[in-house]
């Protein structure tokens, strides 16, 4: 390629889900094209608006959300809100003149995408769920270019514009160099004693904290630890009950784990939520891990996602609903089932994508190449 300044378009929002992919993808351009420029697209007051900048990309905001599921007051807005935000992105599109956009997706991406295909703008869009929302298969009728973290999607998609690529994951868990007794020495555990790790995801992790802390006293009775990423809204509840049953000082508790990196080297089960970029770490790091979907996910994605590797005997599922009841049998068993446990880890290579960031990039420059010749 040669050595002008590209512009680069990008949209993703709403959730981590949306936002961290959207930077991965930005950060592996600019490495690739060091004389890019980027500009992100986002909803006003939205968690982008924040994570972008501090991520050292510029940021626009629309002033645009998503339709809910019952008559609403901001879903009576919503035409008002799109036709704003579509001439503006009109605006925008005219004066940042870009060679290619990216959709990750969120509230704002489906405008901006929108509108670039209707100016032949080169478009790509990244679907991580094995199920894709509303938005995304829309967009499918009139992007270029449409990148997947799971085989079987030509369901949705015209086949003839899908990649396989899977998920972007941050660079210190892909790069994850710590071994196992370095890590349970960072958090303060014995390296001799079987470790579980519990995290939420971005979305919330109320429902699984209540279900760890009813059961955690019958858990504590087993020889295990327990490493729990619990959110801030659940820390000191849980930090509380930790107190109060775990006398041996086997719990640590975390509002938030700063070395994700260590703390999937000091596990060997995982509970948590079936987000895409959650399911995505876990494939990356080969753990065994039960999966507690978030139900109120827009079209039930993560039950999707989820079931997709209990398919293949890569993971478990335990509905939220049934979490209180049998969190901790499924628990106690794998810890007692080894070889069960291994299966899973050997069945998750069918989802794994280690360059997942970098086929993204060459979809994205071979359809800047294409517009080229």
């Amino acid at each position: 390629m040669d050595k002008r300044k590209y512009h680069i378009m990008l949209s993703g929002g709403g959730t981590g889900g949306h936002i961290f992919p959207a930077i991965a993808i930005a950060d592996a351009l600019r490495k690739r094209l060091p004389e890019a420029e980027f500009l992100f697209v986002g909803a006003s007051g939205r968690m982008e608006m924040e994570k972008v900048p501090n991520a050292g990309y510029p940021i626009i905001g629309l002033w645009i959300s998503g339709l809910q599921r019952k008559l609403t007051f901001s879903n009576l807005l919503f035409p008002l809100k799109l036709m704003i935000s579509t001439l503006k992105i009109g605006g925008i599109i005219k004066r940042f003149n870009p060679d290619v956009v990216i959709g990750t997706g969120g509230y704002a991406s489906g405008v901006l995408l929108r509108a670039a295909s209707k100016k032949n703008i080169p478009t790509l869009i990244l679907e991580q769920n094995s199920y894709p929302g509303l938005t995304n298969k829309i967009l499918s009728r009139t992007v270029d270019s449409i990148c997947v973290a799971y085989p079987d999607m030509e369901r949705y998609f015209p086949q003839n514009k899908i990649t396989i690529t899977g998920s972007p994951i941050r660079k210190e868990i892909m790069l994850m160099k710590a071994g196992r007794e370095e890590a349970c020495l960072y958090f303060g555990f014995k390296p001799e004693i079987p470790v579980v790790l519990i995290i939420g995801g971005s979305q919330g992790a109320q429902k699984i904290n209540m279900a760890i802390a009813h059961n955690l006293p019958l858990l504590l009775k087993n020889d295990i630890q327990i490493l729990w990423q619990t959110g801030k809204s659940g820390y000191k509840e849980a930090l509380d009950t930790a107190t109060d049953v775990d006398s041996q000082k086997r719990v640590v508790v975390k509002d938030f784990i700063k070395r994700m990196d260590l703390a999937y080297a000091s596990c060997d089960l995982i509970v948590s939520r079936a987000g895409a970029i959650s399911i995505a770490e876990i494939v990356a790091v080969k753990k065994p891990a039960i999966f507690i979907p978030l139900p109120s996910a827009a079209e039930d994605h993560q039950t999707r996602n989820a079931q997709t590797l209990v398919d293949q005997n890569a993971g478990i599922l335990v509905k939220e609903s049934a979490a209180n009841e049998l969190i901790a049998t499924e628990i106690i068993r794998l810890m007692k089932h080894v070889d069960e446990r291994m299966k899973m880890t050997k069945n998750l290579a069918h989802f794994d994508h280690t360059n997942a960031t970098q086929s993204i990039v060459d979809q994205v420059i071979s359809l800047i190449q294409k517009t080229e010749k």
